[in-house]
């Protein structure tokens, strides 16, 4: 289990991702340009009442910013882990990793709402998961996801010379604190920590999409059920 663990989220496989002083300067200045983007299709997605329609537009519409973002940066790669001294696409690891992250924070809901501030906290965030067409709210959920790895742990990683999996932790958890939800922000740190060391370890985006997405779409069946909404 250590091996396994130390493979997932601590063992840097080799690869050869350089990029010259140009190309990275390039890509700096397109995510910096994309952020600024985004903020702006964020705050007129704060003002909308969640589960509408134009709120669901304009879900899609920062998953397209953020991934348009991603892809006009530069190169980005799916990454590679290491498995019997042989490398292989993270596919099963993220898997786990997404559902266990998902089994603490269903027991960490438990005790939550128990706690009326805290309790109100989640069941603001999940206003959007009782409001609307699940088939869409599962299609929205899943494609948001995905864009925010892309950006965050693509282009944003990708951009920063020191520290990335801290400060694109920092960068989401800015992002997700501007919805002005507590509890929202502290999944987006967890989370955002889990999602940096797959993308550190094996220098791709794929761990991180996969894990995103199993945990976010596990929350979004979970979640009402254990709050009653």
């Amino acid at each position: 289990m250590r091996q396994w663990i130390e493979r997932s989220l601590w063992d840097v496989v080799p690869r050869d991702h350089r990029q010259s002083a140009r190309d990275l300067r390039r890509r700096q200045v397109v995510t910096a340009s994309f952020v600024v983007l985004g903020a702006v299709v964020l705050g007129i997605l704060l003002r909308l009442e969640q589960g509408s329609t134009e709120f669901v537009v304009f879900s899609l519409v920062l998953a397209a910013v953020w991934t348009v973002g991603a892809f006009a940066s530069g190169p980005l790669h799916l990454g590679r882990i290491a498995r019997h001294d042989l490398h292989h696409r993270p596919v099963v690891q993220p898997l786990v990793l997404g559902a266990a992250l998902a089994g603490i924070f269903v027991l960490g809901a438990l005790v939550v709402r128990e706690i009326p501030w805290l309790a109100d906290q989640v069941r603001g965030v999940l206003g959007f998961a009782t409001e609307g067409y699940l088939p869409v709210l599962v299609v929205v959920t899943a494609v948001n996801g995905i864009a925010e790895e892309l950006f965050f742990r693509g282009a944003a990683y990708a951009a920063i010379t020191r520290r990335p999996v801290l400060w694109t932790t920092v960068a989401y958890a800015i992002a997700t604190l501007a919805t002005g939800n507590v509890m929202l922000a502290f999944a987006a740190v967890l989370l955002g920590v889990l999602v940096g060391l797959q993308r550190r370890a094996s220098g791709g985006i794929l761990a991180p999409i996969i894990t995103h997405c199993t945990w976010s779409l596990t929350m979004l069946f979970a979640l009402p059920a254990i709050f009653g909404v």
